[in-house]
């Protein structure tokens, strides 16, 4: 797939260092040995026979960065000590302090902890008020959509589905490297039907709208009239997305999980991610499933974006 090589050759030419914390893990040792070999990017393994953050120099500053960011949970010396010689965190650590570009995690460790290091290292970007994520889904015929969000923000109020349009509109130019095109998914277009659901999504719009005046979005649309140009003609007029929309915010967790899902199974796309948006330094999160393969290609996107000038 030429859009999979493509995100590779892109990664490659930033020469970024990639910390990977799970360095036990058979298939996070064959990523590393890919990205190292096809110079995709410097791997920085973590853990038993590799760079162990116990007795790292650098666990000490880590620690006091945890300890300012975190003063409410992180009581005294030692205890600040012991988180930052965790993988996760001192990986995330790494990245805050620039000694690496992006850390990649999650083959051995649930979302939600790799979140939390993500949140506790490295934090929010300025102006972003919640963390998200999103999937890039790659076609056969070789679109790539950007569906957002499926895996961190359940419920999601109508200005953080705004902020979690604009995080992916500001990772797809990074990554894909085109032009945003954002639709806001509902079971109505432009008041076809009503309730408090679209209600949601047309204020997230509203909202969307004045955070990025510049970029086109419309909602609410269903997703044929989002996808298709001759189903857009009829439903949305005169849209500057409809029908050539290639990012896709679902109105919550639900939608979006549900619907990458089904979209990687039935209809053969490649599923990348999930991405985390929103940190002021990259930290990728892996499926618990992920093949060595995903593990390269998750972190080339981490790598893509850390690019400062995007």
């Amino acid at each position: 797939m030429k859009a999979r090589a493509a995100l590779l050759e892109r990664a490659r030419a930033r020469g970024a260092r990639v910390v990977l914390p799970e360095g036990d893990d058979p298939r996070i040792l064959a990523a590393a040995q890919r990205l190292r070999d096809e110079a995709i990017a410097e791997p920085i393994l973590l853990g038993p026979g590799h760079l162990e953050p116990a007795n790292d120099a650098r666990v000490g500053t880590i620690a006091e960065m945890l300890r300012a960011r975190r003063p409410d949970r992180v009581r005294d010396g030692i205890h600040a000590l012991d988180l930052a010689a965790d993988p996760l965190r001192f990986g995330a650590g790494l990245v805050a302090l620039g000694e690496a570009e992006a850390c990649v995690a999650g083959a051995a460790h649930p979302t939600a902890d790799v979140i939390r290091a993500a949140l506790w290292g490295i934090g929010l970007a300025p102006g972003i008020p919640l963390l998200s994520s999103a999937f890039y889904l790659l076609f056969p015929d070789e679109r790539v959509l950007t569906f957002t969000d499926c895996a961190v923000v359940p419920e999601p109020n109508a200005e953080e589905l705004a902020h979690i349009a604009l995080a992916a509109v500001g990772d797809r130019r990074r990554l894909i490297g085109d032009a945003p095109r954002v639709a806001f998914l509902s079971y109505s277009t432009h008041g076809s039907a009503g309730g408090r659901s679209v209600d949601l999504v047309r204020a997230a719009v509203t909202c969307f709208q004045a955070l990025a005046p510049g970029v086109p979005a419309d909602g609410e649309l269903q997703a044929d009239a989002a996808l298709v140009p001759e189903i857009a003609a009829g439903k949305a007029p005169g849209s500057a997305v409809a029908g050539r929309a290639n990012v896709l915010v679902f109105p919550n967790l639900d939608a979006g999980n549900i619907a990458y899902k089904l979209v990687q199974r039935l209809a053969g796309a490649v599923a990348l991610g999930p991405m985390l948006q929103g940190l002021a330094r990259p930290m990728a999160d892996l499926s618990r499933g992920a093949t060595s393969d995903d593990i390269v290609e998750v972190a080339a996107l981490a790598v893509l974006q850390s690019d400062p000038s995007s």
